[in-house]
């Protein structure tokens, strides 16, 4: 009689940055989607739909890592450290990343540190909020004649500071996204404010595309308190700039300050 030895498949370890978009699950990409099918570990953000864990494997293993402001349930330091783990142990990793993994996401450097470990890696972007929100509100974030060029800053720095892009970006005439500002809205709504652009129009777009969004419109000078009297909170973008205008809750605003101009 003779034996036979079955041999264990052993799965080479590899690694893929998904951006999962900006909340909706059918934001995420066709290619996304492919690379959760085949996922042996998902390790996902708090700002990730869960439903699309459910596009993964039965038996993939699933790890929640948080990241997102106020919760730090997982440095990044750690992060990266079950990244490789888990690639090592069990094969295909899929980062599954709220937006874009590139667009203040820290994609790099976990695919930096793929490589460290001369592990395999790939990026599959994903929607930024920074622009795919304001889009699903009507908001462009270029149109002729009233922006030219976007910015895209965060609105506090890894110190807790106000990022100085911000206060170069205010005096410039393009569309200003501000991720991660909310809860420094007024310090930076005097930025503008001190360029003498208080009346630019502003709005503030909480956990967009979501059932839970919230979306307050306003100018400058008086967005801290709307989003206050809404009750506005994280996660949300606030943008900057003449395109919110377009937005159909601005006429009422435009109308009340041609009314002012001509008392």
């Amino acid at each position: 009689m003779i034996q036979t030895q079955t041999k264990t498949a052993i799965k080479e370890p590899r690694i893929t940055l998904v951006g999962a978009g900006p909340g909706d699950a059918e934001l995420i990409t066709i290619k996304g989607i492919k690379a959760l099918q085949t996922a042996d570990v998902v390790l996902y953000d708090a700002l990730v739909n869960e439903e699309l864990l459910e596009f993964a494997p039965e038996n993939a293993t699933k790890v929640y890592v948080g990241k997102r402001s106020g919760d730090h349930s997982f440095s990044q330091e750690n992060i990266n450290k079950l990244m490789i783990d888990y690639a090592l142990n069990y094969g295909h990793v899929v980062r599954l990343k709220g937006g874009d993994p590139f667009v203040f996401g820290r994609g790099y450097e976990e695919l930096d540190h793929a490589a460290d470990y001369s592990i395999p890696a790939q990026v599959i972007p994903g929607i930024s909020s920074s622009i795919g929100v304001p889009g699903l509100q009507g908001i462009p974030v270029t149109h002729r004649g009233r922006s030219e060029s976007f910015w895209v800053v965060t609105g506090t720095t890894s110190d807790g500071r106000i990022s100085n892009d911000l206060y170069a970006a205010a005096k410039t005439n393009a569309t200003v996204v501000v991720l991660m500002g909310i809860h420094k809205l007024a310090q930076i709504a005097e930025i503008f404010q001190n360029e003498g652009k208080g009346r630019l129009p502003v709005a503030v777009i909480q956990s967009g595309s979501t059932d839970n969004e919230k979306v307050v419109i306003g100018v400058a000078n008086t967005i801290a308190e709307l989003a206050e009297e809404n009750n506005i909170n994280s996660p949300a973008l606030i943008v900057f700039g003449e395109v919110v205008s377009l937005h159909p809750k601005f006429q009422p605003i435009r109308e009340f300050y041609d009314i002012v101009a001509q008392e």
